[in-house]
């Protein structure tokens, strides 16, 4: 009886959708490898079509694909990505996720709401993905919302970077609102920093308005740096900008993971008191230039180094030293 041993070859598959193609092309670049084209088009009605360009039987499958306005056509373009590659036979799929959709719809905050990040994680799993990896989530909590490996990535070693190399000299961390102060509170014991906190109130029934209150900390004459994971409106971080201003500030930057920018973010930015404004390219930023003090830095080689272990099911988590989670 002879016996044939068949060593199984592995095929790393990196899939780009069509919201950030610049973000999955530097991502392929840190990887050494090529997009795979997805052929996606558009029905006359609006109905999104995708058919892959070449063979992904047995591959290891990565579909990278940011939540960017329109959310909803960026979203239901992943998931019909994620449901071709599996009748496609793909060995395992896994969703790189740089800004999660939804995100701050994780609980109800009064009666007759959805949650629905819980929501967009059910869809994930119909689609057929193996795993979800996504960019400093909102809430910590939604990665409780799948019943499948989620790999939570921070955007940190970069912003911290960063302020090492642009910040000299004494600066305080600040945290725009309570919800914040632990990632502050990480960012300040990184760098030697210290750490303040600006108390705000959302007024009831409101969205998008916010009022800053009172600062927490020692802010006069001294260069503040507001930490957030993401920047919409901008009505949190500028509020917060404006109280640091009246208690003495010498200097205020603003620093985020996430620029969605929805108007009137950038006149908002334009006007607040801040030198600089530092996001990374989790979003695309359609045109930076309309704000000049605003910097993008590259997540592309944090969410290379995710792709790389998990294909090589190493461990995620040794990447930031186990500070990634939420």
């Amino acid at each position: 009886m002879r016996v044939v041993e068949v060593i199984p070859t592995r095929r790393l598959t990196l899939i780009s959708g069509r919201s950030h193609p610049a973000l999955s092309q530097s991502i392929a670049d840190h990887l050494g490898v090529e997009l795979t084209g997805a052929n996606l088009r558009e029905f006359a009605n609006g109905e999104i079509h995708c058919r892959y360009e070449e063979s992904i039987r047995g591959s290891d499958v990565f579909i990278v694909q940011t939540h960017c306005g329109p959310v909803n056509g960026t979203l239901m373009e992943q998931m019909i990505m994620i449901d071709a590659a599996k009748r496609a036979s793909a060995k395992r799929i896994t969703a790189i996720v740089p800004y999660y959709g939804y995100a701050r719809q994780d609980r109800k905050a009064t009666g007759r709401e959805p949650i629905t990040a819980k929501l967009v994680a059910d869809m994930f799993q119909a689609a057929g993905a193996d795993r979800v990896v996504s960019v400093d989530l909102h809430s910590g909590q939604i990665q409780g919302f799948f019943d499948m490996p989620f790999d939570h990535l921070t955007a940190a070693p970069v912003l911290e970077n960063y302020l090492r190399d642009n910040v000299g000299g004494d600066f305080v961390v600040v945290a725009p609102d309570a919800g914040r102060v632990k990632v502050a509170e990480r960012y300040a014991q990184h760098l030697g920093a210290d750490l303040a906190l600006v108390h705000k109130t959302r007024p009831r029934g409101t969205v998008n308005t916010v009022e800053a209150l009172h600062v927490v900390g020692e802010v006069e004459g001294r260069h503040c740096v507001i930490i957030d994971d993401m920047i919409d409106t901008a009505g949190t971080i500028c509020a917060a900008a404006a109280l640091l201003e009246s208690y003495g500030a010498k200097e205020i930057w603003a620093m985020a993971t996430h620029a969605v920018l929805s108007d009137p973010a950038m006149e908002r930015l334009s006007a607040a008191p801040f030198t600089r404004v530092v996001v990374t390219d989790t979003l695309p930023i359609l045109a930076p230039e309309r704000l000049e003090k605003i910097e993008v830095l590259s997540v592309a080689k944090i969410i290379a180094d995710a792709i790389d272990a998990v294909f090589e099911d190493t461990s995620v988590s040794e990447i930031f030293g186990g500070e990634n989670l939420a």
